[in-house]
């Protein structure tokens, strides 16, 4: 099914969190969300709308200490524009069509401009995914049965050279319809243990605490956020295994958000928590370690002393295409499926997992996912993707709904009574034994029947950058 882009607008709202997330060099404390909208034609004459959100992260995509908080947003800012450019002069073609045969151009556009391949993902994703809302709700599909008739149009293509011979459509046939995901707890590098651990509490009745946490929502899936400092991470891990080890059983990921040096740091802070009794029990429990090496040398050494004690993933690192085939080469097994990096690239991520076969993976990992729009596109490529778990922090760190319209937050949990419960501080995420069920973004479009208020929102303001 191929279509053109006739219309596209850009929005941004700012939302604030309940408490601070610190993962990597950064503390957050509010943000900025960008949602756009756009209009296209099919090829029979058909015209629709779609629209896509995902947070403006700092120092996430380009972790320069040089650059300010507002210089990253600025950076995302101007991705969005040189791909609504790239889109709205492309002509007719595939949803796959669109992202593939425009990747090369699209990405050398944004380096001459300094922005990095990981960067320029961003405005690609947005596009990508508001479009095929459009295309979905035009064909009356959902997510999972437009890609089990791939209706984006996934083929080989030269910018996936590797992949020449696969059989999209045969992998795609294949999509689950969705059910339920475990969610995947993340656990900051400020966040609260215990109660002692409350200095400046936040008391709105919600979890606050890593002990609230695993009362209130009894997660199976845990990730634990590590700081780079080995003796400080694991007298921090010995205090959160005093938590969950209280629990019957559980699963636990380590990220290093790129705080180690080198594979040999890595290793070491291994042989610590190996070393250490009070972390028995964690250290039996930990599936895979993400991304602990800076990007700016993880994919020039071997990590193979590591990956014989436990699988490590790539990140940030899924910079360029074909950042998963180098990784591979150097001993990594796994790459992470982010909805900001986009749909087409967590797709071709997953037949090459398939085409090399067993002990090659993907997780799917979060980046502030809002309620509403944001977390129900990703929570549907998730599972599109066949994973049972996925990280999920923004129902934790953001209230809810807060700081949309209440009609906004009302529409979506009528329309997901499944995905969200009423509340005393409205619509939430509801999670009964760590488990999301899903069923309901089964509905046509891209996971999600309402959209959100745009009229709510202000006009995304023009990219200061290059600066």
């Amino acid at each position: 099914m191929k279509f053109q882009f006739l219309e596209t607008e850009r929005f941004e709202w700012r939302f604030t969190l309940r408490m601070p997330f610190r993962f990597g060099v950064i503390t957050v404390r509010d943000g900025i969300q960008a949602v756009v909208r756009v209009r296209i034609r099919d090829v029979t004459g058909r015209e629709g709308f779609g629209v896509a959100a995902e947070t403006l992260a700092a120092k996430w995509f380009d972790k320069d200490a040089a650059l300010t908080d507002a210089d990253n947003q600025h950076q995302l800012r101007r991705t969005l524009e040189i791909a609504e450019a790239q889109s709205l002069a492309a002509g007719f073609n595939t949803a796959f069509g669109h992202y593939a045969d425009g990747y090369n151009a699209y990405v050398a556009a944004c380096a001459a401009e300094g922005l990095n391949p990981l960067v320029a993902s961003f405005g690609r994703a947005l596009w990508d995914r508001a479009a095929f809302d459009a295309l979905l709700r035009l064909a009356g599909l959902s997510f999972d049965a437009g890609l089990r008739a791939n209706l984006g149009g996934m083929a080989p293509h030269v910018v996936i050279p590797d992949l020449a011979d696969f059989d999209f459509a045969a992998m795609l046939a294949h999509v689950p319809k969705p059910a339920r995901l475990h969610a995947r707890h993340t656990v900051g590098l400020v966040d609260p243990i215990t109660s002692a651990d409350l200095t400046d509490a936040v008391d709105d009745g919600l979890p606050e605490t890593l002990e609230q946490v695993l009362a209130t929502y009894r997660h199976l899936y845990w990730k634990l956020k590590v700081s780079g400092n080995i003796a400080e991470d694991v007298a921090r891990l010995c205090r959160i295994a005093a938590v969950l080890d209280r629990s019957h059983g559980y699963h636990a990921t380590l990220d290093g958000n790129e705080q180690y040096e080198d594979a040999e740091s890595v290793l070491a802070l291994w042989r610590a928590i190996e070393a250490e009794p009070r972390l028995t029990r964690l250290r039996a429990s930990i599936l895979f370690i993400e991304q602990p090496i800076k990007r700016s040398h993880a994919l020039q050494e071997s990590i193979t002393d590591i990956a014989a004690a436990r699988p490590v993933i790539i990140d940030e690192s899924d910079g360029a295409l074909d950042a998963f085939l180098v990784a591979k080469g150097l001993g990594y097994s796994g790459v992470s499926s982010k909805a900001c990096k986009g749909i087409w690239r967590s797709l071709i991520n997953l037949a090459r997992c398939r085409q090399w076969g067993q002990g090659y993976f993907m997780s799917a990992e979060d980046l502030t996912t809002l309620a509403g729009l944001c977390v129900q596109q990703d929570l549907a490529l998730v599972s599109a993707l066949g994973l049972a778990h996925v990280e999920r922090n923004g129902h934790h760190f953001i209230d809810g709904f807060a700081g949309r319209p209440a009609a906004e937050a009302q529409a979506y949990r009528a329309a997901h009574p499944d995905l969200y419960e009423d509340t005393s501080h409205g619509p939430r995420l509801r999670i009964r034994a760590g488990l999301l069920d899903i069923g309901s973004i089964a509905t046509p479009g891209l996971g999600s029947a309402p959209w959100p208020d745009v009229t709510a929102m202000q006009p995304m303001e023009k990219a200061a950058w290059p600066k």
